[in-house]
């Protein structure tokens, strides 16, 4: 365990005939952002439930902060924190007061609750609104209370499930920005996501997960790498044109140039970028070739994601339910902390 703040080796889960988990694996290094990326349905919020020791697991072994999560469940809850997809705050209540009521929740006492509230309310720049009621919040700042509460008891682990669902993009940067402050402060963080930018934003690592087990796990620029490399893009203005595109991208391209009838598009693979670019650019207009668009394309995690999974990503909600009926999961959380 030394140097990884979760380590998971084979975790089953089943509800019914449905594997949720069927053998999967997953190693944390300590202070950093790991993202755990998925379909819809794939085990992301079913691993999260293990790992926080929400749900119990039918197979494997997990160690979380250096604890087993199967047999020290307590002691595992003591050092982590955990936001799920939706704030978990009170609106009624100023921002002040949810955040004094939580530490009161983990028995802090009342002046305890009091200083930590202060001091997560200024490390998550909500001190100017601090007494206003949350109800008035924007989402961003909702999101970034709910950070806020989670760590009450400054967690060695933090899970993160879907944290920015539904926000706009400036919410969705006040919540980046407030993970990586927690990371610079020695907190590690499991990030589940369905939001492809995000991942490659703020994770160092990524275990991609389909149909409840690993099927890649890398860092961001290695996943890209299995893809290709660098592609050229010609977008012509007249779907006749396509065919005199094709020839000119096949002078400098490494494959046959692949081409979109449909979006007008003629793409292929490229090593030498920059002369590809300038060259394909140059004999275009030449031959009078209208372009709308050219350019330079380095693979995105959507790429990958096709490559693995054989479809993109979709942003869909409570994924965790496709692994058993919310009586099932209910169900196991009541087990779970019982």
């Amino acid at each position: 365990m030394s140097g990884y703040a979760v380590r998971a080796e084979g975790l089953e889960k089943r509800y019914g005939e449905k594997r949720a988990l069927d053998g999967f694996d997953l190693a944390v290094r300590e202070g950093t952002v790991h993202g755990l990326l998925g379909p819809n349905g794939a085990g992301k919020t079913t691993a999260v439930r293990i790992l926080s020791t929400l749900v119990k697991l039918d197979g494997g072994s997990a160690r979380v902060a250096g604890l087993d999560v199967a047999r020290q469940p307590r002691e595992v809850r003591a050092r982590i924190g955990l936001t799920g997809q939706y704030a978990a705050v009170d609106e009624v209540l100023t921002g002040r007061q949810n955040l004094e009521m939580f530490g009161r929740l983990f028995h802090l006492g009342g002046s305890r609750a009091r200083l930590r509230a202060g001091e997560l309310l200024e490390q998550f720049d909500l001190t100017d609104a601090a007494d206003k009621g949350v109800g008035k919040y924007s989402g961003g700042m909702r999101r970034r209370l709910d950070l806020a509460a989670s760590m009450i008891l400054t967690p060695r682990v933090l899970f993160l499930d879907e944290p920015t669902t539904g926000l706009d993009p400036r919410g969705r940067g006040e919540v980046w920005d407030s993970v990586r402050a927690l990371v610079t402060g020695g907190t590690t963080v499991l990030l589940t996501t369905q939001y492809l930018e995000e991942a490659d934003k703020l994770a160092s690592h990524i275990t991609v997960i389909d149909q409840g087990r690993s099927i890649a796990d890398d860092t961001p620029d290695g996943l890209k790498s299995t893809v290709g490399g660098d592609r050229i893009e010609v977008v012509v203005a007249e779907r006749a044109d396509i065919p005199r595109a094709v020839k000119v991208v096949a002078r400098v391209s490494d494959g046959e140039p692949e081409s979109d009838e449909t979006e007008l598009r003629v793409h292929a693979p490229v090593t030498d970028r920059v002369a590809a670019l300038t060259e394909v650019a140059r004999t275009l207009q030449d031959e009078g070739v209208r372009v709308e668009d050219i350019g330079l394309r380095r693979p995105s995690l959507d790429d990958v994601f096709l490559r693995l999974t054989g479809h993109r990503t979709d942003v869909t909600e409570d994924e965790d339910i496709k692994g058993g009926t919310p009586k099932d999961v209910k169900r196991d959380a009541k087990e779970a902390v019982a």
